[in-house]
């Protein structure tokens, strides 16, 4: 049983709860619906109610006189056309009207999923028709039009419908280039020719793009780039023969099972191997970069031109990923040497900061190396590197370089991690760092900046508080508009019964304090008891107590709170916060192990510190990496979590994929204890309270495989469980009609049934 202070009346009254609750669940939905200070499952997941305002996607003209984004045409309901605007006057110009998209073939304009301007602003490129590569809508139709003589084409000549990925102009604006069966394709815009720069694409032989692993842990999509003189592509080609096939079956879809077979390196098992090559589009012919060692056992982790066409610069991390060497690669015969070497004991933390500044005399890069997010300026062959952003506090990004006049913009959180603000600092490092982000309201302020370093987007949320995007005048970040209030759906959510969700922190002991939320009830009387949810993640990857707009899952949150439940979250350790290195780092070789001894500390801490969360009624749920964390936290400390509802989680390591496992892990030989104390699986047996778990069939980054072995182990030991399977679904488990309502209707049954929601007397 779980540990408890609380006297047997009280149990006995949560008995007669869960009983009612049990009845009043199939009613709940029916008795508030027409309440607008009560949130129910069908207002949060079966309308539109609470969906934001959208604004975009914008693009900043290259000059910075100006933007462009997406509107609702007038003439043709439910298309959009490309509105420019000037930032100072608010002057509104229709630049591509939606019918101007009307191809010969059809009577309706294209459906615009994403767009982008040629370099010499006379072409439009058009995203449409788009389709799913694992997580994000990647293939698809590109359509081109000619701004001046209105003409509209679809690139790829003959080809099939939905199966070119990430066309993009050269920088002369002649060609486009683009990928379609793993080859790379250039297109010659005023005659229509096409070339196919690479002929041995295949299943394995991958060109301009990635496999499974590369683009879900190192962010790699778009494998390609174009010089800045337009004569060459540089390409990464990897070759997934050898690796293993996981597969994925679909009992529901057809009379017989449609099995789909994805190259999938597990922890430990053979990778893909990869090289960065060069072609000349003027002879097809490629010049591979020689980049030392194994090409299964490093990884290309980023890759872009040097100014000048002539050199092309990588990074290379090692198998273990704690070794990252930046690298200049000749495009001539393919030598390589290296600029710069970055190290750690745990792992290297890969990063989009890289930018070439004065012609390429020096760079701009971002290292942990002094145990802050620091971003140096670093000259070719120079390992002294002059710190831009000195202080005990962590570079979250870079934002933007105005070179001109010598500024670094970047965002940080020096006095609190669950925010984010913008700052700005001088190139040469002279001065203190600027902050521009307004001191009022606090939260988490976003910045798209424009080229001339004038003019910003300027998006501001809190947990509570969707978001609102604005113009703003940098450096004063003076609004001038507004672009998107969200007006409707703040006035929804300020309508809610609720209180404002509490930021504070929970000291575990040796120092240790740990970032945390509480969500209480409107009505929260601190003289009763009341049932906790946790919401954990737990991981590096992520970080839960973040005061930002929270959606639907902060919704369904405050849904329970108006039933009756306190909801916490808390940041363990090494999760991805801006708390300096050795915060993030001090999971190295243990995932799953710490930090389920500092969530367990912190709640035995919260337990003596608030009289009002009752320990009797405690539960736990989390999502992915949160799903294992629940499933370690009733496992481990079965006196503390009494029931959990763990979702699409890892239940043994040694089933995830090599390049994230790894990398905080090390290889399962070198760690084969740390592997198996990580695990949820191993702890199975300590199973004492409710649990409950959900797994799609379908999911390709979390197999199913890790549901069924978990299953098998609360069998083998005679453990009592709930279970549910959702068929075909991928690791969001949304697709599908009314998915997304009954997995969290699913949730709330259960909750209300094991942790009977409402106050009690102390």
């Amino acid at each position: 049983m779980p540990y408890s202070t609380a006297s047997t009346p009280n149990k006995m009254t949560c008995a007669f709860l869960a009983f009612w609750s049990l009845i009043l669940c199939g009613t709940l939905s029916a008795q508030v619906p027409d309440n607008p200070a009560f949130l129910n499952l069908d207002r949060l997941f079966r309308s539109s109610e609470f969906v934001p305002e959208r604004f975009g996607p914008a693009r900043w003209l290259a000059d910075g006189s100006g933007y462009t984004t997406l509107e609702t045409s007038d003439g043709y309901p439910g298309a959009d056309e490309i509105i420019r605007y000037e930032p100072e006057s608010g002057r509104r110009e229709v630049l591509v009207p939606a019918s101007r998209l009307i191809p010969e073939e059809r009577d309706t304009p294209l459906p615009i999923e994403d767009y982008a301007w040629s370099p010499d602003g006379e072409k439009l490129l058009i995203f449409t028709n788009t389709q799913r590569v694992w997580r994000h809508n990647t293939r698809g139709d590109y359509w081109v039009l000619q701004l001046k003589t209105k003409e509209l084409f679809r690139l790829g000549g003959n080809a099939a419908p939905s199966t070119l990925m990430f066309a993009k102009f050269s920088p002369d604006s002649r060609w486009v280039g683009y990928v379609r069966g793993n080859n790379i394709y250039i297109q010659e815009l005023e005659s229509r020719r096409t070339i196919r720069l690479t002929s041995d694409g295949s299943r394995t032989v991958i060109n301009g793009t990635f496999d499974w692993v590369y683009e879900e842990e190192l962010g790699l999509r778009d494998g390609f780039r174009w010089s800045p003189d337009s004569r060459h592509i540089a390409y990464w080609q990897l070759d997934s023969e050898g690796v293993q096939d996981f597969h994925l079956i679909n009992n529901t879809d057809s009379l017989y099972p449609h099995i789909t077979s994805i190259p999938y390196p597990k922890v430990g098992e053979t990778n893909s191997s990869c090289r960065v090559g060069v072609v000349d589009i003027r002879d097809m012919k490629t010049v591979w970069m020689q980049v030392p060692g194994d090409p299964r056992n490093h990884y290309i982790a980023r890759m872009g031109w040097a100014p000048g066409s002539h050199l092309l610069m990588m990074q290379q991390l090692n198998r273990l990923q704690n070794t990252n060497r930046i690298m200049l690669g000749e495009i001539s015969k393919g030598a390589v040497h290296t600029v710069l070497t970055e190290s750690e004991e745990t792992w290297v933390a890969l990063h989009n900061d890289f930018r070439w500044m004065d012609g390429g005399e020096y760079f701009i890069w971002t290292s942990e190396r002094d145990g802050w997010r620091h971003v140096y300026q670093a000259a070719i062959g120079d390992e002294d590197m002059r710190l831009l952003t000195p202080g005990e506090m962590d570079v979250i990004q870079v934002d933007h370089i105005d070179s001109e006049n010598g500024w670094l913009y970047f965002t940080a959180s020096p006095d609190n991690p669950t925010r984010r603000c913008l700052f700005r600092r001088r190139l040469d490092g002279m001065g203190e760092s600027e902050r521009l982000s307004p001191l009022h309201p606090e939260g988490t302020h976003g910045y798209q900046i424009s080229p001339d370093s004038s003019w910003a987007f300027h998006t501001y949320s809190r947990m509570d508080v969707p978001p609102v995007i604005e113009l703003v005048r940098l450096p004063g970040h003076e609004v001038v508009r507004t672009l998107a209030a969200n007006s409707e759906l703040r006035s929804k959510v300020e309508a809610l019964k609720q209180m404002a969700p509490e930021f504070f922190r929970v000291d575990i002991g040796d120092g240790i304090e740990l970032d945390a939320f509480c969500m209480k009830p409107h009505d929260f009387d601190p003289r009763k008891s009341y049932p906790l949810l946790i919401y954990v993640y737990g991981e590096p990857a992520g970080q839960t107590v973040a005061d930002r707009w929270g959606g639907n899952r902060y919704l369904w949150h405050l849904m329970l709170n108006q039933q009756g439940y306190l909801v916490m979250s808390i940041d363990n350790r090494g999760t991805n916060s801006p708390r300096g290195r050795a915060w993030r780092k001090s999971i190295y070789r243990r995932i799953g192990i710490l930090a389920s001894q500092d969530q367990a500390a912190a709640l035995r801490a919260i337990l003596k510190l608030r009289p009002y969360v009752d320990p009797d009624r405690i539960g736990i749920w989390g999502w992915s990496g949160g799903g294992s964390m629940s499933l370690n936290m009733i496992f481990r400390y079965p006196r503390l979590y009494g029931t959990a509802m763990a979702v699409a989680f890892v239940a043994d390591q040694r089933y995830y994929d090599s390049i994230y496992q790894e990398r905080y892990m090390g290889l399962p030989d070198d760690n084969t204890e740390g592997f198996k104390r990580g695990s949820p699986i191993n702890f199975a047996h300590q199973l004492e309270g409710n649990l409950l778990i959900v797994h799609g069939t379908g999911d390709d980054n979390v197999h199913y495989q890790n549901c069924e072995a978990l299953i098998n182990e609360l069998i083998r030991h005679n453990k009592t469980f709930t279970m549910m399977s959702y068929p075909n679904r991928t690791h969001g488990i949304r697709e599908g009609e009314n998915t997304s309502r009954h997995l969290y209707g699913l949730l709330t049954r259960y909750l209300r049934r094991h942790v009977p929601p409402g106050p009690l007397d102390r």
